[in-house]
This record gives C-alpha cells, sequence and structure tokens, in this order.
C-alpha cells in the first residue's frame, strides 16, 4: 500500500484562494524601455494628426477638386463626378475619423506612460497600458474586416471566373 500525505492550507488563507503571486518589479531598463517607446508614439501620434488635418482639408476640398477635374478632363472622363462631392467628402471625413482614433490612443498612450515613468506612477501606468492595448485591438479589428474584405474579393473574383467559364 501506498502511503500519501494530506497537505494542509496554511492556516491563514482560506483553502480556495491562490497563492499570491510575486510584485512585478519595473527595473531601469524597463523604465527606460517605456520612456523610449512614449517618445516614439508621441512622435506618431503628432504625424498621425497632421495627417488627420490633412485629409480633413481635402475632404472639404472634394467638391472644387471634381469640378476642376470635370473641367480639365470632362465629366465623361473622370471617375469620380458620378460619386459626387458630398459622398466623396463623407467617405474621407470617415477615413479621416479612422485614422484619427489609433493617433489619439497612441497620443494618450504616450502622455500617461511618460507621467508613469517620471513619477513612478503606477494608475499612469495602467492608463498607458491600458490605451497600448485599445491600440493594438483596434488595429487588429481592422486587420480582420480587411482580411475579410480581401476574402470576399477573392471569392467574387473566383466565382465569376467559374460562371463565366461556364458561359463561354
Amino acid at each position: 500500500m501506498q502511503n500519501f500525505e494530506e497537505t494542509k492550507p496554511e492556516e491563514n488563507t482560506p483553502a480556495h484562494q491562490e497563492p499570491e503571486m510575486e510584485p512585478l518589479v519595473i527595473t531601469e531598463d524597463i523604465r527606460s524601455y517605456i520612456y523610449e517607446s512614449a517618445k516614439w508614439s508621441k512622435f506618431l501620434s503628432i504625424v498621425g494628426f497632421v495627417f488627420t488635418g490633412f485629409m480633413v482639408l481635402v475632404a472639404f476640398s472634394a467638391g472644387g477638386i471634381i469640378s476642376t477635374m470635370n473641367s480639365i478632363v470632362g465629366e465623361a472622363n473622370n471617375p469620380y463626378a458620378k460619386l459626387g462631392g458630398g459622398a466623396l467628402t463623407v467617405i474621407m471625413l470617415l477615413f479621416a475619423l479612422l485614422y484619427f482614433y489609433p493617433s489619439l490612443l497612441l497620443f494618450n498612450y504616450s502622455s500617461a506612460a511618460k507621467k508613469a515613468v517620471l513619477f513612478g506612477d503606477q494608475p499612469n501606468l495602467a492608463v498607458a497600458m491600458s490605451k497600448m492595448k485599445s491600440f493594438f485591438k483596434f488595429w487588429g479589428i481592422l486587420t480582420i474586416v480587411g482580411l475579410g474584405f480581401y476574402l470576399l474579393i477573392i471569392l467574387f473574383a473566383v466565382i465569376v471566373n467559374i460562371s463565366a467559364s461556364v458561359a463561354a
């Protein structure tokens, strides 16, 4: 017969509670990495804001651009003439918003990460990591949507190709 020894939980902890993990230690190397990533993310966010501004300016100029193109190449040769300036403005504003949101997340990450590193502020580090998580989640979802769109285009092309070969 085997002898099994019973392990008893510690007296001060309930039986269902897991043992505590060691606290996360942020070394000087990690602090410098966070600080440097905060600097780069601030740069990228500012560039994103500038490009968003350009996109908004072009969006509100869409009507004028379309009418100028119509006068140069003729309305029949302008592929955007049928779409119209208002629709093109709305589409470009949606793309500007799509570009603005991740830039804002990066800017918020940068600000919170710098405060966390400079002042040893744990709540700001939590905010920074939350913003970085949201940034990657946004781009991940956008990538999934883009891949799904590409898959639909490929499937549509295959179906059109098959139906064209059957009809011929």
